[in-house]
């Protein structure tokens, strides 16, 4: 979020709104499309949602956005009225889809400080002769209009917003400036809305008061006001033209600042019930507490920094040198209770920071939908395991990596539906996203059941750009396909919008390495495709044993561990490339000297002076050599200084640490060890 509207609720509350709404109505479109047509509930939700953003743009002066809302507003608010028969379902969507994509672009500009200065005028003008075209296809013979005489009807609003929406006085104002355009005369309680804090306190207790004479009779002032968002409960009671008239106070014009009302002293008793059969009964508000409150995430990384200092504190404490050789035995209770503590207030803060992958996933629906269009193709997107939660700060960082990979499972793996007739597959290709949980990992699988990959063509392309690391004859299947992840490698023969420049996924596998994760790629040919992504659940802590080689420290996660042991001399044998390796169990695997690894003067280079740590990635084993182990901690990730991560030559590390004495411990990124 940027500097500039980071201290602005009003600004906060409009972003935040907005992309929720955004992301609704494209949910809406795309099960609409699914189910072929719009239900009356659908209909009624794409126009309370553009109203809302209509309203709140204007509130905010985004006009360009307002006046696209508006358009599209107008559109459904035709649809709902007169339920035309005969209307394109895929026009409607594509332009409402439109509209969406246009809305994003502003508030990702929003965001990012720029300002909102896209044109819509061409998506404006195509949406209002869709709706004149409705209208025409729609007319028949009508009864000469009769103008309803303005101010005909006067009315009491009380308002009760859900209990934890927070900023209510902000919501009130936004209720007074949608209604700017429909009545020229407006009170309201509590009267100052933007400039008094305890105005919120009057709201969330007593409700807000509004007072109001307009055209619009009972019916449509009950729905503008059923459309509040975050509405507990709501009631609105017609009143007498005596019984308005105690609310003498100059009239106002929608031009005015409606935040300075004066309402004086509130009448009571002027309420006249309206009859119950005026209005079709609406479902009824539940008065269940708001258990659910929003959080800057800006906050919740302060939380969590703030976490990791006192974890290093808590180390610093209980491994202090000074304590060396001292038997503290009530210091070690305490010493034990405030570990308890501290685990369970980290526990807490990486739950708060955990967040389902379904809104990531649920977008990717929008991507199979457009570019199914685009490419001619029939494609269905199942997904599985939406409910698995990752850290947030993982989320943002695969959510690009996915969209690339489920374009890539349209563009290059599912073929066109004469292709699939022929081959007697079904006529509709599957992409199937699914996640789970394995240990402290999570792992997202991306299949498709289109022609897979070829092997040929890959090892053609890997030979004329010499990216073969092994005779082609060694190479398992598994390794020839995974091929496709290094830099400037593209099978794409034909460049379109969606892929064949050569680049891609080694951009995919460098933003899945950025989060500590890691991807691989099966296939069969004919069958289909699958790519899995193994990223942990958070990158903030994790469980690591130290381990020292020469005067330096290093720790590695306790996950990629699975034993240590004290090797004999004659148990090291070479292999025809005079490299170390071990056997262990039948089991032949390498070694990595880590005082060579990173070039470290130390006096243990025997074996059976020092410890082996057999660590695993990916089904990948390998044996790592260093002095001696230090023991198992809890460690705060921090991220490697940027001249350290741009030096290529040094390789093989996810972050760093500072240990209970003060000093500075390389954390092992065991999966890059693997590629050296």
């Amino acid at each position: 979020m940027s500097d500039q509207y980071s201290n602005e609720p009003l600004m906060e509350m409009f972003l935040f709104e907005t992309s929720q709404l955004l992301e609704q109505l494209e949910q809406n479109i795309l099960s609409s499309e699914k189910e072929s047509g719009f239900s009356e509930d659908s209909i009624n939700e794409i126009f309370r949602i553009m109203h809302t953003i209509k309203g709140s743009s204007a509130m905010m002066l985004f006009d360009n956005i307002a006046k696209l809302a508006h358009s599209i507003e107008d559109l459904f608010f035709f649809i709902r009225k007169e339920k035309p028969e005969q209307i394109d379902l895929t026009v409607l969507s594509d332009l409402v889809l439109e509209g969406v994509d246009f809305i994003k672009t502003e508030v990702e500009k929003i965001k990012g400080s720029s300002p909102a200065d896209g044109n819509a005028e061409n998506l404006v003008v195509t949406i209002k002769n869709l709706l004149t075209e409705l209208k025409r296809m729609n007319a028949a013979p009508a009864a000469a209009f009769t103008p309803i005489p303005s101010g005909d009807y006067a009315y009491k609003a009380l308002i009760h917003f859900e209990e934890g929406c927070e900023m209510e006085n902000i919501r009130a104002y936004t209720i007074i400036h949608n209604l700017k355009e429909l009545s020229k005369e407006i009170y309201y309680i509590p009267e100052d809305i933007i400039d008094s804090d305890e105005s919120i306190n009057v709201i969330r207790k007593n409700g807000f008061q509004i007072y109001l004479k307009t055209d619009r009779d009972y019916r449509k002032m009950h729905e503008f006001f059923m459309q509040t968002i975050f509405l507990k409960d709501m009631e609105l009671l017609q009143l007498e033209d005596t019984e308005f008239a105690q609310y003498n106070k100059p009239e106002i014009t929608p031009e005015e600042n409606l935040t300075k009302l004066s309402i004086g002293k509130e009448v009571s008793q002027v309420e006249k019930p309206v009859r119950t059969d005026q209005l079709e009964k609406e479902p009824t508000t539940t008065n269940t507490t708001q258990s659910i409150i929003s959080v800057g995430v800006v906050k919740l990384d302060k939380l969590m920094d703030l976490v990791g200092e006192m974890v290093i504190a808590e180390a610093m404490v209980i491994q202090n040198p000074d304590l060396k050789g001292l038997q503290l035995s009530n210091f070690t209770k305490a010493a034990n209770q405030l570990n308890k503590i501290t685990s369970e207030i980290q526990d807490i803060v990486m739950s708060i920071r955990m967040v389902p992958l379904s809104a990531t996933f649920i977008k990717m629906h929008r991507i199979v939908r457009d570019m199914c269009k685009k490419l001619d193709k029939d494609v269905h997107l199942e997904i599985i395991g939406e409910e698995t939660e990752v850290d947030k700060n993982i989320i943002e960082h695969i959510s690009d990596p996915l969209m690339h990979l489920v374009r890539n499972s349209v563009d290059h793996g599912i073929e066109n539906t004469q292709e699939r007739l022929e081959k007697g597959k079904s006529k509709s290709g599957t992409i199937t996203l699914e996640a789970k949980n394995a240990g402290s990992d999570v792992l997202i699988i991306v299949r498709d059941d289109g022609k897979g990959l070829n092997k040929e063509k890959i090892l053609k392309k890997a030979r004329e750009n010499n990216l073969l690391f092994k005779n082609e004859e060694d190479m398992t299947d598994k390794e020839i396909y995974n091929l496709i992840l290094l830099p400037g490698f593209s099978t794409k023969e034909k460049v379109t919008e969606f892929s064949g420049r050569g680049v891609g996924m080694d951009v995919v596998t460098k933003n899945i390495e950025a989060v500590g994760g890691t991807l691989s790629v099966d296939s069969v040919a004919e069958k289909g495709t699958v790519i899995t992504l193994k990223i942990p659940l958070t990158l903030a802590i994790i469980d690591g044993m130290n381990i020292k080689v020469g005067k330096s420290r290093y720790t590695i996660p306790t996950i990629s561990i699975k034993e240590s042991f004290r090797p004999k001399e004659t148990e090291i044998i070479y292999d025809p490339d005079g490299n170390e390796m071990i056997m262990v169990r039948g089991e032949c695997y390498a070694i990595r000297r880590l005082h060579e690894l990173y070039k470290l003067k130390t006096n243990i280079t025997k074996f059976s002076e020092g410890i082996i740590i057999m660590v695993e990635q990916d089904e990948k084993t390998v044996c790592v050599f260093a002095d001696e182990l230090l023991g198992q901690q809890q460690v705060v990730v921090k991220a490697l200084p940027h001249y350290i991560q741009s030096f290529k030559r040094i390789r093989g590390l996810a972050g760093c640490t500072l240990l209970g004495d003060g000093s500075i411990s390389l954390i092992l990124d065991v999966a890059r060890m693997f590629n050296r």
